[in-house]
């Protein structure tokens, strides 16, 4: 990798998405496709540990993906990536206006993912000890669940009949979770996961993310 900050001063005005291939990151490479906008991307391999070494780490000190470098600002965070690209390109459609009656609830069901939802999962999938309801940010995990499912079960999407970004978000998390058992699905959620990624979107970063990996087994 070359110097990361000479990088930073000299690509100020581009997006820049230092990514993995099966990581957070992909889930950002899906929405910088559907906003259709330039973006630069540096590919680290990550089983090589090249996440872990000083100039990745100069950027990012946890060495986590995605992490997205633009007009000299650091963005990480997978959350905070999906609302900077969406609030960066407003005629894109992507992110309800600040004064629309929708924009509370698209910055709740963003929040919940990493609020709500992924300390549950950890939780379950780790078996660790229940505690109080009370205690946990989430309550419980079926009430955590439930909550999600008959949100998502109003559709065609979250907030209604429009695609936003927080929809890439959750498609591509449930997406990961079916195929990996973490959950229960159902028809309509199903049907929900497979609307987003069924989008030309998703299939060309998942076609980008094969190749990527490809190259990387066999070096």
């Amino acid at each position: 990798m070359s110097n990361i900050h000479d990088n930073i001063a000299r690509n100020n005005g581009t997006i820049t998405l230092y990514h993995a291939p099966q990581t957070r990151g992909t889930g950002v490479l899906v929405l910088l496709e559907e906003l259709g906008v330039p973006y630069e991307m540096k590919v680290l391999n990550f089983k090589a540990g090249e996440n872990q070494q000083p100039e990745f780490l100069a950027i990012n000190p946890l060495g986590k993906f995605p992490t997205l470098v633009h007009n000299g600002t650091v963005v990480t965070e997978q959350v905070a990536c999906y609302l900077y690209l969406a609030d960066l390109f407003p005629e894109k459609g992507l992110a309800p206006a600040l004064n629309d009656p929708k924009r509370g609830a698209y910055l709740r069901w963003m929040a919940y993912q990493g609020s709500s939802f992924e300390p549950a999962l950890i939780d379950k999938a780790f078996n660790r000890s229940p505690v109080e309801a009370t205690q946990l940010s989430y309550g419980s995990f079926d009430k955590m669940l439930k909550t999600l499912f008959d949100q998502i079960a109003k559709g065609p999407y979250l907030l209604g009949e429009q695609l936003y970004a927080v929809d890439i978000l959750w498609g591509i998390s449930l997406k990961w979770c079916r195929m990996f058992g973490l959950i229960t699905t159902n028809p309509v959620v199903d049907a929900y996961i497979d609307r987003v990624i069924s989008r030309p979107a998703f299939i060309k970063a998942e076609q980008q993310d094969q190749a990527l990996l490809l190259a990387q087994e066999s070096e």
